[in-house]
């Protein structure tokens, strides 16, 4: 029995949750410590229900993106893990946007005063125009409010447009300390860094201050319930560096390469690095991979699913967690074979490609819509 095909006597059971709709609340028992699991290492990651729901950038799919509202209904929803993508501003701190470039994620372009901030850039290699937030302080992007980044397939959650701002680090580490302590159980976060080189050749380095935030919420140590990731290795090894809470590594198509790679000649790419030789290196400072899905299973010239490779099993040997990306409802961005219609905005099959990715083995899933994917998850493990 390989390990990646198989749910052998050592895979560790999903928790039981049931969901309710879009605005539904958790009534199950999902993320529930016994008394033992309360003591020394009870947060362990090794102790999440397998496979893990990590809640993409929040319940994406039915509010904007890195919102506390998008947090929140992902805790109600029951997500085991709720991820973060941080950036810095102009001052030194940290925010929950999925880029540094907020033009599609805000309404700057509505503000008069910061018009002449428009500008255009080259991030990791490409050339971008927009606002981004290392050209403000913290105060200024207060003034913004945050909106759905793609309401052609998201219409329903434009009603949301305007009623949030963007959230710092510290206030999400605080909601989850808050959230923790009135639900009587840690809230998980999956903490990514984004494009880490940029921002520390502009003299803006984000692993300190993650840091800082990190153990000023008691989330640095090992058994904390925080996973750390990013696309660029030498950031997860900076991080180790600083704190023990567990570190995954992001990975990009087979033929690119990290940008930190790329910016010391590190000739790698990330075919290379999910090679055993290439697992094996990470394996050396990171507890885990966070692959694209077309990684576990490649989509053929049709869009259809085709057969599994051998990165779970591989991992696996290397003592690897997986935890891929991004499961999302609409037909836009499942497999061809589990569309349903024409409308890429509909939902298609999302159950029917869930299924296919747990039984890869896969440890967990980045999800959108965090509820199909633990109705999925608990279906998967009934």
């Amino acid at each position: 029995m390989t390990h990646g095909a198989q749910f052998g006597p050592g895979r560790r059971s999903l928790l039981a949750a049931a969901v309710l709709g879009a605005g539904g609340t958790a009534l199950g028992l999902s993320g529930t410590a016994s008394a033992a699991e309360r003591g020394r290492g009870a947060t362990s990651y090794k102790r999440l229900p397998v496979p893990t729901v990590v809640a993409h950038r929040g319940a994406s799919g039915y509010r904007p993106e890195h919102t506390l509202g998008a947090y929140q209904l992902a805790l109600d929803m029951g997500a085991h893990v709720i991820e973060q993508d941080v950036v810095p501003t102009k001052d030194g701190h940290l925010v929950c946007r999925h880029e540094n470039d907020i033009t599609g994620t805000t309404d700057v372009a509505a503000h008069p005063e910061f018009a002449s901030r428009k500008t255009t850039k080259k991030i990791d290699g490409v050339e971008l125009t927009g606002w981004f937030t290392e050209d403000f302080t913290l105060a200024e992007l207060r003034t913004l409010r945050t909106k759905e980044r793609i309401p052609a397939l998201r219409q329903h959650n434009t009603v949301y447009d305007g009623r949030w701002p963007i959230p710092t680090l510290d206030e999400v580490l605080r909601w989850a300390d808050k959230e923790g302590r009135r639900r009587g159980r840690p809230v998980w976060l999956h903490i990514e860094t984004k494009h880490p080189t940029y921002f520390r050749g502009l003299g803006l380095g984000t692993e300190e201050p993650l840091a800082e935030l990190l153990r000023k919420y008691g989330r640095h140590k090992r058994n904390s319930p925080t996973f750390l990731q990013s696309f660029e290795p030498s950031s997860m090894q900076r991080l180790a560096r600083l704190v023990e809470a567990p570190r995954v590594v992001l990975l990009d198509g087979p033929k690119t390469r990290p940008w930190d790679f790329v910016q010391t000649g590190d000739p790698r790419t990330v075919a290379d690095l999910i090679k055993p030789e290439g697992l094996k290196w990470i394996a050396g400072f990171a507890q885990g991979i966070g692959p694209s899905l077309n990684e576990i299973i490649p989509r053929d010239a049709a869009g259809k699913l085709g057969r599994p490779t051998t990165l779970v099993r591989d991992a696996h040997a290397k003592g690897l967690v997986l935890h891929p990306y991004t499961m999302r409802n609409e037909n836009n961005f499942l497999p061809a074979d589990f569309r349903r219609g024409t409308d890429p905005a509909a939902h298609g099959d999302a159950f029917g490609a869930l299924k296919a990715y747990f039984a890869t083995g896969i440890d967990g899933i980045f999800s959108d819509h965090p509820d199909t994917a633990l109705l999925a998850a608990a279906d998967f493990t009934s």
